[in-house]
């Protein structure tokens, strides 16, 4: 290797440190849509309401707010949790498949809480009242409505939930919630007239999270408001949602948006969604705004009036989902209910055309072995078998570039200082011999996209949320819970964790075999004669060590066996060009320290 070729790999390394910290320090603003303005109904300034003021009270523990309205359970093999029967609300739901943590006494994921809990985070459907009707704001059911439901009632597959409420002037409500095997709910509400006049009413559906909830805050993961309508995806945080303009008439700072073919609005979390879904080829007004009075996130789904007649009856769908953000799982309903974009609620970032894939691969190599650690291991043999025919060209134009070193020494002592000159002669001389110099850094400037996009795949999908691997790594998401500092869990005491100062101190099994592997596959090449080159290259392997040490295991894996898999490669071609590395020479030189000059 040439020393053009090794400022190329220089440069390469250096510029992705830079861009590793320039995405931290400046992480691109996501786009949002345009405002518009507000249809408002006749009940008030909060538009349709989602939590009263009774609402907002003293906190207290969950099951004493549980405990404060009747309730109907919901019970299916993947969610657990209850129906409040006042307002007929979503409020209550634990997935049974996750945990907080790999304790053993570790409590499952609590995804929905009622009012007066530290967290209330609900669903509620309503109607409000249009012109002409004669109705107030306590003639159709809202957020505190009182339902009634069939003794013995309760939510599971296949076991719908029927709510009724009779408004004593001439209107019953019907609201029907049935829940799959996963995580859609489906909720039809349904209006008889029995009066003598004609009724217009605007349905809804609401999403509600009180207070800002507890983020991860880091820059390649979206959290917050989360909305596609008509083919365009927007993403919102909720210090975003806090500044949205406000609207005159309704009162609260409010974005809107109007679908005709499809739309879905709701909050996204790091692992977790909550989304409200219009069917399909329904026209519906997707609404998200903040509520300052009572410090409320809402989104809301706003259909259009619809006129009962006197005797007739009339009815609209909305579907809820709330879980896991499972890729298979959000596919199955993005193709099965039509629900555009659904697959894009996971944050695939900029490099989706990477991410994606590489998550699909590893997903059915996950599937086919059956443990995420292998098919990490895999999934970096397949990528570096795609890529060997661009490895073969450049490790033979390296070793071209070997056999050239005498006439580039001759050319050297020829021109002198002559750097034009000596420019001049060297590109020559690649043209005739038909050498690409930079051919030895494709390979690296390559794996630059690919590395952070399974940085990407790895932090922000569930599949791989504490997914373990062998022995003492237990979840490839999070970093080597192996240290130096507790003698690699022979000590009792614990280690840093990723938030402390002194977390880059705490290097696990995997970061020294990564360094390691790293350090050894530079040895193949003598190093450079500049001495600042060598002392770069020297501290490189180290300086990497410290800096993935903390990142997700899974991803110092996958460097760990590329390193192996380049080592290889590159060795078994130099040797079939001749070029027979002197691996035990370049190390016992590295370790030599130079005399100085006379």
């Amino acid at each position: 290797m040439d020393d053009q070729q090794k400022n190329l790999i220089l440069a390469t390394a250096l510029s992705f440190l830079v861009i590793f910290v320039w995405f931290i320090l400046f992480p691109p603003p996501p786009p949002g849509p345009a405002p518009a303005d507000l249809p408002v109904a006749e009940d008030g300034t909060l538009t349709p309401p989602a939590a009263a003021p009774s609402d907002v009270v003293e906190l207290q523990p969950r099951e004493d707010a549980l405990d404060e309205s009747a309730r109907v359970a919901i019970e299916t093999p993947r969610l657990i949790g209850s129906v409040s029967l006042r307002g007929g609300r979503i409020d209550d739901l634990r997935l049974t498949d996750y945990r907080v943590s790999l304790a053993d006494d570790a409590e499952i994921v609590t995804l929905l809480s009622p009012s007066r809990t530290a967290d209330p985070y609900y669903a509620v459907h309503g109607w409000a009242p249009g012109a002409g009707g004669g109705l107030s704001a306590d003639l159709v059911p809202g957020a505190l409505t009182e339902w009634s439901a069939a003794p013995g009632a309760a939510l599971s597959i296949g076991q719908p939930l029927e709510l009724t409420w009779d408004n004593g002037a001439g209107l019953l409500f019907t609201k029907t919630i049935e829940v799959d095997a996963n995580y859609m709910f489906t909720v039809t509400q349904t209006v008889e007239n029995s009066g003598d006049t004609a009724q217009r009413l605007y349905p809804y559906a609401i999403l509600a999270r009180r207070g800002e909830p507890e983020l991860r805050r880091f820059f390649i993961l979206h959290e917050g408001l989360i909305r596609a309508a008509d083919g365009e995806l927007s993403e919102e945080g909720y210090g975003a949602m806090r500044d949205f303009p406000v609207q005159a008439r309704e009162g609260t700072p409010a974005e809107t948006v109007s679908a005709v073919e499809t739309a879905w609005i709701g909050f996204t979390d790091h692992y977790w969604m909550t989304t409200l879904v219009a069917p399909n080829a329904t026209t519906v007004e997707t609404v998200a705004k903040y509520v300052p009075q009572i410090d409320t996130y809402q989104t809301e789904l706003r259909y259009p009036a619809i006129e009962v007649e006197p005797g007739a009856v009339a009815s609209q769908v909305s579907y809820v989902f709330a879980g896991a953000k499972e890729w298979e799982q959000i596919r199955a309903y993005q193709n099965q209910l039509g629900i555009g974009q659904f697959v894009d609620a996971i944050d695939w970032g900029w490099f989706a055309f990477l991410t994606k894939p590489i998550f699909i691969a590893l997903h059915y190599l996950n599937l086919w072995i059956g443990n995420m650690g292998w098919a990490i291991l895999a999934l970096t043999l397949v990528i570096k078998t795609i890529l060997f025919p661009l490895a073969w060209k450049s490790y033979v134009s390296m070793a071209r570039m070997k056999e050239l070193q005498p006439e580039m020494e001759k050319i050297k002592e020829r021109v002198g200082d002559d750097r034009q000159k000596l420019q001049q002669e060297m590109m020559q001389l690649y043209k005739d011999k038909k050498v690409n110099p930079a051919a030895g850094c494709l390979p690296i400037l390559v794996q630059i996209p690919i590395f952070f996009s399974l940085y990407k795949v790895i932090f922000v999908t569930i599949e791989l949320r504490h997914a373990p691997w062998f022995g003492w790594v237990t979840d490839l998401s999070a970093p080597d819970p192996s240290s130096f500092m507790n003698l690699f869990g022979l000590m009792p005491w614990g280690t840093p964790g990723p938030e402390s100062l002194f977390a880059i101190f705490s290097i696990g099994v995997l970061p020294i075999l990564m360094g390691f592997t790293m350090w050894i596959q530079m040895k193949l090449n003598p190093a450079p004669t500049d001495p600042t080159q060598a002392m770069v290259f020297a501290w490189m392997p180290w300086i990497f060590m410290f800096m993935l040490g903390t990142v997700a295991s899974g991803l110092v894996l996958y460097w760990s066996a590329n390193n192996v898999i380049t080592f290889s490669q590159q060795y078994i071609i130099m040797r079939s060009q001749g070029v027979k590395p002197d691996i035990f020479g370049n190390i016992l030189s590295s370790f030599r320290r130079k005399k100085p000059a006379e």
